[in-house]
């Protein structure tokens, strides 16, 4: 299984990256999983916009979902893929996303996307992946953490979340925990984001092999959120970088 970094930025893109967004490829299919703004632009770097198989979204905030909607444009008025794209995420994420459009494009948008819901506890596939999801603990909408599995590598990947054991059971064992590490020590530690500290401490929970630090804010530095996730986790700890791609069970 291979991850590719397409935007890791917490909130806002810094200056030539993206929000929150990475393609997960195996055996020729390709998942792309959250669409933060600029994460379109660097997913054609990788592979035509045609050739996406299927999209995972974790919640309903824009930073995690913003380019499916030149997506959406792209594909129905322009040809760039054929037939519905199929969406999973949040029930309450549909809604989110088409009561932003006209009502006379609502239709058209379920032309060019199969939504399908999923609820946390749900397991399903796609493709050649095995999809387990988690309730995370945000804000305001209901947000997945997603395990996802392909022969006996696991890559699991927070979303959005405070502190909660059920990060702790959606990294059990995993190769690869891609965590969000938005605070640093000194912030005010408000419930619904995780510190790279926290990010550690549950990596550690988790039994991890590895930890790779994302949705770190554009003002940060990073190298700092690195530095105190590994005082709380002794494996590998990395950093989500635009571009970079990485072999999950490696």
């Amino acid at each position: 299984m291979e991850l590719i970094v397409l935007g890791s930025c917490g909130t806002w893109p810094h200056a030539g990256g993206a929000t929150s967004g990475f393609l997960v490829r195996h055996d020729g299919f390709d998942l792309w999983v959250d669409a933060g703004s600029g994460t379109l632009s660097r997913l054609q770097t990788h592979e035509p916009l045609s050739e996406i198989d299927a999209v995972l979204i974790s919640h309903g905030h824009p930073d995690h979902f913003l380019d499916l909607y030149p997506t959406y444009y792209a594909r129905f008025y322009y040809g760039q893929g054929e037939g519905q794209l199929r969406v999973h995420g949040p029930a309450d994420f549909f809604g989110r996303f088409e009561q932003v459009i006209s009502e006379e494009s609502r239709a058209t948008v379920r032309e060019t996307y199969d939504w399908t819901p999923v609820d946390a506890g749900q397991t399903f596939e796609v493709g050649p992946f095995r999809v387990e999801t988690f309730e995370m603990a945000h804000i305001g909408v209901k947000a997945l953490g997603y395990r996802i599995q392909a022969n006996d590598e696991v890559l699991a990947y927070s979303g959005d979340t405070g502190p909660s054991d059920e990060v702790v059971k959606l990294a059990r064992d995993a190769d690869l925990f891609l965590c969000e590490a938005t605070w640093q020590s000194g912030d005010e530690l408000a419930p619904f984001h995780l510190s790279a500290e926290q990010a550690g401490e549950h990596a550690t929970r988790a039994g991890a092999r590895r930890l790779m630090l994302t949705h770190i804010l554009p003002i940060r530095d990073r190298e700092r959120s690195r530095s105190e996730a590994a005082q709380r986790f002794s494996g590998p700890v990395e950093l989500a970088l635009e571009d970079d791609r990485h072999e999950v069970g490696s």
